[in-house]
């Protein structure tokens, strides 16, 4: 096992002896697999592409083929690649998601048939396939003893460090592409860079300068995809609306859903609506209570609790069911795994799993029916915070907000998104929270808001001064209301307004924002708590040689310099 994605990678190096989120070393070995195997899949796809390109007779035949079930978001003919099946697959890689063996070892046969199905269809045609790379030649059984599966086959730091880079935004990608998938859009150029992108980081004549501009591009790429999913809520469920989010408890049994998948949420509203069971949200399904779709289902009560990494405390103590829809799911106790479900791409060995029907729906009858034999959830709080300030809610106070900075109500805006984590040193981001000038808002999406949205902070003229935009995907709303801002005062480079950017991290999509906002130009961001072990010195000089960017220090320090 060698593993250092996440932020909380053992002592800041890498996991070698199980994973610090809970994932064995067989899972990890697997996943590691699973990777290589969709290199291969994607060197497939590109050369099919390629191919169709060159002789446009193919593409019905591999239609036919292979039922591909992609819909571009141009309405163009049905693709003959299932590129749902690659975000699918990729995000079951992201930290807290899945921690199932049998479930990767299913991931790797079927990458291994649809490659093969291709490659079969392509050979029938007299393309040659020579040039392929070995990662679209090996078979699920020799995994296991290739060295060029390990993440340190790659032997130059540098190299290594910018192509793990890029498969971690690829990652974050992929999980915004399956949210916004099962609502019904995709773009087939996302697919298209997905693949093109792994495919790089097996081409050794790259260089260090030629991998950078991909990472690069991988965050172009990361903005175009969370506006895509950004449409794909608010088209379905609603523009967020500003709202006071109960944390209370009420009377009834209830069902606490957590994780980020919306479509999810409004089955499962549709399900319970008439049964005496009533839904509560958890960690980053919390903004989920400000779309109006939601807001009329009176048995939606509000947010139980807070951060992913509490839910050992508080999924005990809700006493009802749970559903997980994406991560971050933590190895649960044994005293309540039984009530736990899992669905889409979560799983963990003895759970009950939740599958999709054909046509998109899932049964959540089970589910409801255990709730019904429950007991009310323990209150943990009471009170309500705010939430759905994303880029419509707060565009359409816009005129408000200049004015107030133009008067001097408002000194600075803090962008303080990303994750939250287990780990003490978080407390920072609770102190820097109240130890910034009352003249100044933050802007924060994402679960690192849990931090700091139930400190009593106040408003600037009926501003709240923690502008919650909603889950990590909407950073996205973040960066709209920045470019906006930046319009309203005629600025030219975004680096001039009145905001700073203290960024928390965690996994994988956060990895994908932050890359979001270096290809957009942003500079000084302060990122924390720890800087990525997978980021090589000479990688970090580049960062901050071209955007300035550097770790948190202390909050004195961090408040005297953002300022």
């Amino acid at each position: 096992m060698f593993c250092y994605q996440c932020e909380e990678t053992a002592k800041g190096e890498a996991c070698t002896k199980g994973g610090a989120c809970g994932k064995s070393n067989e899972v990890a070995d697997l996943q590691d697999q699973l990777i290589y195997m969709l290199k291969g899949l994607a060197a497939v796809n590109q050369k099919a592409r390629d191919t169709v390109h060159e002789n446009p007779g193919l593409k019905t035949r591999l239609i036919n083929a292979l039922k591909g079930n992609e819909q571009s978001k141009e309405g163009e003919p049905e693709d003959y690649i299932d590129s749902h099946f690659m975000v699918e697959a990729l995000f079951s890689t992201v930290t807290n998601v899945n921690f199932s063996a049998t479930d990767f070892e299913k991931w790797i046969q079927d990458a291994y048939d649809k490659r093969e199905q291709i490659k079969s269809e392509l050979q029938a045609h007299g393309v040659d396939l020579s040039d392929l790379p070995q990662a679209a030649k090996i078979n699920p059984d020799e995994l296991g003893n290739a060295e060029s599966v390990s993440i340190l086959a790659t032997e130059d730091e540098d190299i290594r460090s910018l192509r793990e880079l890029l498969v971690y935004g690829l990652k974050g990608m992929a999980a915004y592409a399956y949210h916004a998938s099962v609502l019904g859009h995709q773009d087939k150029d996302i697919a298209v860079f997905i693949d093109r992108a792994l495919v790089a980081t097996l081409d050794d004549s790259l260089s260090v300068d030629d991998l950078t501009g991909l990472v690069l591009e991988c965050g172009s790429f990361g903005v175009k995809t969370m506006a895509m999913l950004d449409e794909a809520n608010t088209t379905t469920y609603g523009h967020p609306e500003p709202t006071e989010i109960n944390i209370g408890t009420g009377n009834n049994p209830g069902i606490l859903i957590s994780g980020h998948d919306l479509k999810d949420m409004d089955q499962l509203l549709k399900q319970t609506e008439g049964t005496g069971v009533d839904v509560y949200t958890h960690g980053e399904m919390l903004p989920a209570n400000a779309y109006p779709e939601f807001k009329k289902y009176e048995h939606l009560v509000g947010n139980y609790g807070g951060s992913w990494w509490q839910q050992k405390t508080e999924f005990e103590k809700f006493n009802g069911p749970v559903l997980m829809t994406t991560n971050c799911l933590v190895p649960p106790k044994d005293s309540y795994s039984d009530r736990v479900f899992t669905t889409a791409m979560v799983g963990f060995e003895g759970l009950k799993h939740i599958e999709e029907k054909e046509g998109g729906t899932k049964d959540f009858s089970e589910i409801i029916e255990m709730a019904k034999q429950s007991r009310p959830p323990e209150q943990l709080e009471n009170g309500a915070i705010p939430a759905g300030f994303a880029h419509n809610a707060a565009l359409s106070v816009a005129d408000k907000i200049v004015d107030a900075v133009k008067a001097g109500q408002i000194s600075r805006f803090i962008v303080m998104a990303g994750c939250d984590g287990r780990q003490h040193d978080r407390e920072y981001y609770t102190e820097f929270a109240k130890q910034l000038p009352q003249d100044a808002v933050i802007l924060t999406a994402g679960c690192a808001k849990y931090r700091y949205n139930k400190l009593d902070l106040g408003d600037i003229g009926g501003i709240p001064r923690v502008l919650d935009a909603g889950q990590c995907n909407d950073s996205y709303s973040l960066v709209v209301i920045a470019q906006k801002l930046a319009e309203a005062f005629e600025l030219d480079d975004i680096n001039d307004l009145p905001v700073s950017y203290n960024i928390a991290w965690y996994e994988q999509k956060a990895v994908l924002v932050l890359l979001a906002l270096l290809s957009l130009g942003v500079k000084d961001i302060v990122l924390g708590p720890r800087l990525p072990a997978f980021v090589s010195p000479n990688v970090l000089n580049v960062l901050v040689e071209n955007f300035n960017i550097s770790k948190n220090t202390t909050v004195e320090n961090d408040l005297e310099r953002l300022l």
